[in-house]
């Protein structure tokens, strides 16, 4: 097995499409890349090898079996951290079975984020915002309070939504930005 010392190193801060993709289109790299943004610090290639394992048969960790662990142990061993690691998405000292994302990760990732969570979130906001005006506008007509002019409530709501929106507006070219300085790194 070669060490790291003798494979070929990529270039610390850029990535070809090609290798993004080619690292993509395992299963378990993504799996790898899942768990590891997900735990964010370092982690032994036997924990790895056994939560892979867990999702790939459908189970907990505590109800695999040795051939389970040991199959995607080895595959994990021989093939996809050696392949992540010349990539420069992980840094693997195979010596000590550690492993941890680098700062090429965030290259992957972008692929795998979808980016519903934020938009989502910004979906909430609007939502909530509506609700709550509706709310209030019904109560003031219902307990009485019919004396405070529409026109008035009217404006305080666009306004309000006006600086959601902005702030959405704000949100939205930070996370292009984002994209494109990640996309600089992309050849």
């Amino acid at each position: 097995m070669q060490r790291k010392s003798d494979r070929r190193e990529v270039p610390s801060d850029v990535l070809s499409m090609d290798v993004i993709f080619e690292l993509l289109k395992n299963r378990r790299r993504r799996d790898i890349l899942r768990y590891l943004l997900s735990t964010e610090r370092t982690v032994t290639l036997s924990e790895l090898a056994e939560q892979i394992a867990a999702w790939e048969n459908d189970i907990e960790v505590r109800e695999l079996g040795s051939d389970q662990r040991k199959r995607v142990y080895v595959a994990l061993y021989q093939t996809h951290l050696p392949k992540m690691d010349d990539a420069g998405i992980i840094d693997y000292d195979q010596d000590r079975g550690n492993i941890t994302l680098s700062e090429n990760a965030d290259l992957l990732n972008m692929y795998l984020d979808t980016g519903t969570e934020s938009d989502t979130e910004w979906e909430k906001r609007y939502i909530g915002l509506s609700l709550t005006g509706g709310t209030l506008a019904l109560f003031l007509q219902f307990v009485g309070l019919g004396a405070v002019p529409e026109v008035g409530l009217a404006a305080v709501f666009a306004s309000i939504f006006l600086l959601v929106s902005l702030f959405h507006a704000y949100d939205a070219h930070r996370t292009r930005q984002a994209r494109r300085s990640k996309l600089s790194r992309i050849e």
